[in-house]
């Protein structure tokens, strides 16, 4: 049962991109609008605002929710440690790490709607063509030349970020790895497909951001990702859900102690993280350029 929610750690894990939790956390995008400031030259007073609007939210998500966090990282680490596990407690853990996603989601709503409503004619112009870019500069990095090529890269990348929490894989994990990926199909496809149904919905609504109902649009794209991506990533989503799952028991089942070893040090590291961030002073409070 232990291994059970190893999976659901290894789970989490997983997903972090960034090999400093801390800088991560530093320079996080924060939901759905910070990037535009990537995107777009952005006036003094939109600078100015947005950077209230990250410190407060981070400020409260450092304060309210990294403790959170912290704790449930504690609790996971005695559950399996103990030995003692059943069905209910796996459950417990499996919904404690989905809850914690709305809250952040919800909270950073009146922002975004702020700063978007605030944007010009001509930096939704400018907004819209360098979006484009950037898709199809993403198309170009990650749809290789044929399917075989793609799956490879695909299956590299699981890999590599597999890897930082495992520690190197042994041959069976990484056959493990190319049979799951090959059976993705067009995952990636599909990603960017509703990645670009989202992004243009986005700017539908941005044609409505001077009437009454444009920050119910907003919280619709927030709260209805995947059904604004579309049918066929919504049900991507849905078959990935549980091939992840599946992924990670048999990787785990395949691993041996220093894989799990490497794991809970890992898991370990990212719980000081959580439980050393500073909440006040200038680095919480400045959006990256």
């Amino acid at each position: 049962m232990g291994r059970y929610l190893f999976t659901t750690l290894f789970s989490l894990l997983i997903l972090a991109g960034c090999s400093s939790t801390k800088l991560a956390y530093r320079y996080a995008d924060w939901g759905i609008v910070w990037w535009v400031d990537d995107y777009i030259p952005m006036t003094s007073e939109q600078e100015s605002r947005l950077e209230r609007d990250i410190r407060n939210l981070r400020q409260w998500h450092c304060s309210t929710e990294l403790p959170q966090y912290s704790q449930w990282l504690t609790r996971l680490k005695s559950d399996v440690r103990s030995g003692e596990l059943d069905e209910s407690t796996v459950a417990w853990h499996q919904e404690k790490l989905f809850s914690f996603f709305p809250p952040l989601m919800d909270r950073a709503k009146p922002a975004a709607v702020r700063l978007l409503g605030s944007l010009t004619d001509d930096q939704v112009r400018q907004l819209a063509a360098n979006m484009k870019d950037t898709q199809q500069e993403l198309e170009d990095e990650l749809l290789a030349d044929n399917p075989e090529q793609t799956r490879v890269a695909r299956a590299e990348r699981t890999t590599e970020r597999i890897e930082r929490w495992l520690g190197p894989l042994n041959d069976s994990q990484r056959e493990t790895v190319g049979r799951w990926s090959e059976a993705r199909g067009k995952q990636t496809e599909i990603w960017l497909e509703g990645r670009r149904n989202w992004q243009q919905a986005l700017l539908d609504s941005l044609e409505e951001r001077d009437s009454d109902g444009f920050s119910d649009r907003i919280s619709y794209l927030i709260d209805n990702n995947e059904e604004v991506r579309g049918e066929r990533y919504q049900q991507m989503m849905a078959e990935s859900r549980t091939a992840i799952a599946e992924l990670m028991r048999d990787l785990l089942q395949q691993a041996d102690q220093h894989h799990l070893d490497h794991l809970l040090v890992q898991a370990s590291e990212l719980k000081g993280d959580f439980d050393t961030l500073a909440c006040v002073g200038e680095d919480t409070g400045k959006v990256s350029g």
